[in-house]
């Protein structure tokens, strides 16, 4: 390596940078474009939504098969609810906000800051509104929820490839 002075303004790793670009790149073409999100469809946070509803009911009903007992399929339900309301409410928050990149990312901030705060809201509610509250229950039915977050990126169809040089 050899010494050298850097430029005014530049720093002295610049040049070291500088070779290590791609100097093939080019940007994707309209219909290039279309072709790469047709092939990497967007996960919905709708569906997502959806699916946490279904498998905090799903958890309601074996809870209350599982104990016999209503009060632990409420509080389970109620846990997955803690869930998926504030879910429901952040995608509706993304979907009708801004596509300007700076816009976006401060309602992205926002909407999540809503969705916790109405998270905890909720939690420290239960008490006052679920009956003989189940504190094991009402967990379960979070943490299964909260799961379906990840099981929805696990089963997203997405190609697991790099870009395609066209």
């Amino acid at each position: 390596m050899s010494e050298t002075t850097p430029q005014p303004g530049k720093p002295a790793f610049a040049d070291e940078i500088d070779e290590t670009l791609e100097p093939d790149f080019k940007p994707l073409t309209a219909e290039q474009a279309r072709q790469w999100r047709e092939s990497n469809p967007s996960l919905s946070p709708w569906r997502i939504v959806g699916w946490q509803a279904v498998v905090g009911a799903l958890a309601a009903l074996l809870a209350w098969g599982v104990s016999d007992r209503p009060e632990v399929a409420w509080s389970t339900g109620y846990g997955a609810l803690a869930v998926v309301l504030p879910a429901a409410l952040l995608a509706r928050g993304l979907v009708r906000q801004s596509a300007v990149a700076g816009a976006a990312l401060m309602g992205f901030f926002v909407w999540e800051l809503v969705k916790v705060v109405l998270t905890v809201a909720m939690l420290l509610a239960a008490p006052r509104l679920v009956p003989h509250l189940s504190w094991l229950a009402l967990l379960a039915g979070f943490v299964v929820a909260m799961k379906v977050y990840w099981v929805a990126m696990w089963l997203h169809p997405t190609r697991r490839k790099s870009v395609v040089k066209i």
